[in-house]
């Protein structure tokens, strides 16, 4: 997974932008659940349902 802090997400928002996650490894989406951070990105399983959730 790239790289994402706090600062990223903040910018992103800041500039009225969305943060979309996918295709995320079983260890890293369960990193994300343990760790409640999968409450804060929209996480999604293919990148064309995370294109389309931007409609």
């Amino acid at each position: 997974m790239a790289q994402i802090n706090r600062r990223t997400v903040n910018d992103v928002t800041n500039r009225g932008g969305k943060l979309k996650l996918v295709n995320l490894s079983p260890k890293i989406h369960d990193i994300l659940a343990v760790t409640q951070l999968i409450t804060v990105f929209d996480v999604y399983d293919d990148e064309d349902e995370a294109v389309k959730s931007f409609a």
